[in-house]
């Protein structure tokens, strides 16, 4: 990875991106129903560069959401009928829920697409934030705006495989903690995936 502009280096990466991945990677005793119909969403994987280097914004969700309250998260949402596409409800989201301003922003490309447990069928949008801003949550969805270091993240050394049980199974699933954000899930995996392309230990 270019270290004068790791940015550019994750780009570059981005055509080397493999295959979809889901939720249920770990747990191959699931048995997915043929012909399910996903719901197309976008989430928007924002690279800016700050004082300390590269880093990827990330939300904390509202503690009274019904679906994932509290959980860490991509802002992003399910495409809607006025989306032109997955890209469009990405950028769209990501203005409602932290204010960022598409013309803000520079796609650079995608991660594989990710299932949901929920249903969804997720387009990860990599995209570089091309000038300083202040994040504006919208507080009925968003608890908190941050960032990490994108070094952290980009080594498949930090990520462990942790388990719960959910419904009545064990379902196992990645995480990625920093500090004080427990990143997990989706989240986590649509994170390796591009952990996976950097091709970082």
């Amino acid at each position: 990875m270019s270290a004068s502009d790791p940015i550019a280096a994750v780009a570059t990466a981005l055509g080397r991106a493999g295959g979809p991945t889901s939720d249920f990677d770990l747990n191959p005793e699931t048995v997915l129903a043929e012909g399910r119909r996903l719901r197309p969403a976008g989430v928007l994987v924002p690279l800016m560069m700050g004082a300390t280097g590269a880093r990827v914004v990330l939300t904390q969700r509202s503690s009274g959401l019904k679906h994932h309250p509290g959980q860490i998260a991509f802002p992003g949402g399910k495409q809607d009928e006025g989306d032109a596409d997955v890209t469009a409800a990405a950028l769209r989201e990501a203005r409602e829920e932290i204010g960022l301003d598409p013309a803000n922003v520079e796609v650079l490309g995608y991660l594989p697409t990710h299932e949901t447990v929920t249903g969804f069928t997720v387009t990860p949008v990599v995209a570089r934030v091309l000038s300083p801003y202040i994040p504006v949550p919208e507080v009925a969805e968003v608890a908190e705006v941050f960032d990490v270091p994108l070094g952290h993240v980009l080594r498949r050394c930090r990520y462990r495989i942790e388990a719960r049980y959910w419904r009545g199974t064990m379902r196992r699933y990645y995480t990625v903690p920093f500090g004080p954000y427990y990143i997990w899930g989706a989240t986590a995996r649509m994170l390796r995936s591009l952990a996976e392309v950097a091709g970082r230990p």
